[in-house]
């Protein structure tokens, strides 16, 4: 397999995964393998769709924590859906994770078990706008927004179907209200804070929602990723190991 120029092949230090990425676009950072530890319980056998997969470290990490059958990664960016590719052969996943290059506004699909998500967090025309094309719709809803991709959700899941989804807490309004408009009730949620014993806000926060379940919500213990020393914490530690 050859790599393009800026394109470098990472270890996951997890299960012999590897990711490729392009070092001028879009890389994947600790909410990606946050999300896919937070969704690990997707029950065996699961056909679960990636929404905005980008070069698919979600979809990897979840092929290694879980017992999933397939993996749909739904990517619209024709250059990020290539390194995709690359890396399903580079892990040997061509019968496990499937890649879809179509804008999830376009996607046909019959109902899966489970949806997984690191959709954008900025909405457009807010903050400073990257010039390179693939970061910027990373980073901010151009192509879709929130209530696009819970919609999207919505549709292809099962009754009683779960989405998994991170996002920063200032979007926690939003996400909770675009949920339940679409009959997907928040039932597990997360947040994460950069340093213990900080009194600084949440970072992030990571959401379990089911279609069509009853209202009862259970916030779980808050995780830190820096200690005192500024050295990951030990939860964070087990989590890249998929010790958690």
């Amino acid at each position: 397999m050859e790599l393009e120029k800026n394109e470098k092949v990472e270890d996951l230090q997890f299960n012999n995964l590897k990711i490729i990425q392009n070092k001028k676009w879009f890389c994947f950072g600790m909410d990606s393998v946050l999300i896919s530890n937070f969704a690990k319980n997707i029950k065996n056998n699961a056909k679960v769709a990636d929404l905005g997969s980008g070069t698919g470290i979600i979809a990897v990490l979840l092929s290694g924590k879980t017992k999933a059958k397939k993996i749909y990664c739904v990517e619209k960016q024709p250059e990020m859906a290539q390194i995709l590719n690359k890396n399903i052969e580079l892990n040997n996943l061509q019968d496990k994770l499937e890649v879809i290059n179509k804008d999830i506004m376009e996607l046909e699909l019959k109902p899966v078990d489970a949806v997984v998500m690191n959709p954008p967090y900025k909405k457009a025309n807010t903050g400073i706008k990257n010039e390179n094309k693939q970061k910027f719709i990373s980073k901010f809803e151009t192509t879709a927004t929130l209530s696009d991709f819970v919609g999207v959700a919505k549709k292809i899941l099962k009754d009683g179907g779960k989405l998994f989804i991170v996002h920063r807490p200032e979007r926690l309004v939003d996400v909770i209200s675009s949920l339940r408009e679409n009959n997907l009730e928040p039932k597990r949620i997360q947040f994460v804070y950069s340093h213990e014993h900080s009194e600084e806000n949440a970072k992030l926060f990571l959401l379990e929602a089911v279609k069509n379940a009853k209202p009862f919500m259970k916030v779980e213990k808050s995780i830190y990723v820096y200690n005192e020393n500024g050295e990951y914490t030990d939860e964070i530690y087990k989590i890249y190991k998929g010790e958690m």
